[in-house]
C-alpha cells in the first residue's frame, strides 16, 4: 500500500537566554490534512478572525480566543490524528567541537537532525511504501547553501534505516512555503513560541519604566499555561525541559503524538 505523509516544519528563536535552536514540526497522514486543515482554518476566521495565527500576534484581547483555537489543535494530537516534535539545545551544555563548516551551517546541521531523528520515521510500516513531502518555512540562508541542505535531505531516503522503513522522498517533494498558506505550520508557530517562551522565562521580564510584567507577557504565559494542561492531559507531569522518555518501546518516538526532544550532540550530515 502507498502512503503518504505531510512534515511542515517551523523554527523560533536562535539564540536564547537559556535555550537555543528551537525546531518544530507536525507530521500528518495526507489522507486527514484536508479535514484537520478546514476544522483549524474555522476556527481561524470565525474565532480569532486573522489572516494568520502567530505567537507573536497573542495578546491581552485575544488570547481567550487562542486558547480555543489551541484546544481544537490538541484534540487533534490527543486522538493521534497529528504528531508533533519539538528540538531544542540546552545553553549550559558546552557543544563538541566543532569544525568552522559546521559552526557556519549550525542552523542547516540542526534542522537536518531534527527532520532524520525526532519523528521515529525509521519505525514506519515497511510493508508500505511511505512517501514524505517535507513543508520548510522559508529558510534564512543562502540560495547555495538551501539547495545543498535539500540535496541532503533528499539523501535520506538512502540511509539503511530509512530503505529498511521503505520511505520514499522525491525532489518535488521538499519545498519553501509560507506559513500563511499553511494552517498547521501556524498552530505549530504558537505552540513552539510558547515553549520557547516558558524555558527562557521571558514571561517574567518586567518593564524598566513600570517594574511590572507587560500585558501581552501576562496573555501569553495563559496561552502557554493551557498549551501544557492539554499536554499533561496525554502525559502527565510532562517535563518540557528534558527529552521525552520512550516508555520502555523505542517504537514510541514515531508512536507518541507529542514529543520534546533536547539535542545533544555532534551535529553533523
Amino acid at each position: 500500500m502507498k502512503k503518504r505523509y505531510y512534515i511542515f516544519c517551523d523554527e523560533s528563536i536562535k539564540k536564547g537566554k537559556f535555550y537555543s535552536n528551537f525546531y518544530g514540526g507536525v507530521l500528518i497522514d495526507s489522507k486527514d490534512h484536508k479535514l484537520i486543515s478546514d476544522v483549524l482554518e474555522e476556527k481561524r476566521l470565525n474565532i480569532l478572525k486573522t489572516s494568520e495565527l502567530k505567537w507573536q500576534k497573542v495578546t491581552k484581547l485575544n488570547h481567550k480566543q487562542y486558547i480555543d483555537a489551541i484546544d481544537t489543535f490538541f484534540d487533534f494530537i490527543q486522538a493521534g490524528k497529528i504528531k508533533v516534535r519539538i528540538m531544542f539545545t540546552n545553553n549550559r551544555f558546552i557543544k563538541p567541537d566543532l569544525k568552522e563548516e559546521h559552526l557556519e551551517n549550525e542552523y542547516l546541521l540542526l534542522y537536518y537532525q531534527f527532520l532524520k531523528h525526532s519523528f521515529g520515521l525509521r519505525f514506519l510500516n515497511p510493508n508500505d511504501e511511505n512517501n514524505l513531502e517535507i513543508f520548510l518555512d522559508k529558510i534564512p540562508d543562502t540560495r547555495e547553501n538551501c539547495k545543498k541542505f535539500k540535496k541532503y535531505l533528499l539523501g535520506l531516503q538512502n540511509l539503511p534505516d530509512f530503505i529498511d522503513a521503505n520511505i520514499k522522498i522525491s525532489e518535488q517533494q521538499i519545498s519553501e512555503v509560507d506559513s500563511k498558506s499553511h494552517i498547521l505550520m501556524q498552530y505549530l508557530d504558537v505552540v513552539l513560541g510558547s515553549i520557547s517562551a516558558k524555558l527562557n522565562k521571558t514571561f517574567l521580564e518586567k518593564s524598566i519604566e513600570t517594574g511590572k510584567r507587560g500585558n501581552r507577557s501576562i496573555a501569553k504565559e495563559k496561552v502557554y499555561n493551557h498549551i501544557n494542561k492539554r499536554i499533561r492531559l496525554i502525559y502527565p507531569n510532562f517535563n518540557i525541559g528534558i527529552t521525552t522518555g520512550k516508555q520502555s518501546n523505542f517504537k514510541n518516538i514515531y508512536h507518541m503524538p507529542y514529543r520534546h526532544w533536547i539535542f545533544i550532540g555532534k551535529i553533523v550530515w
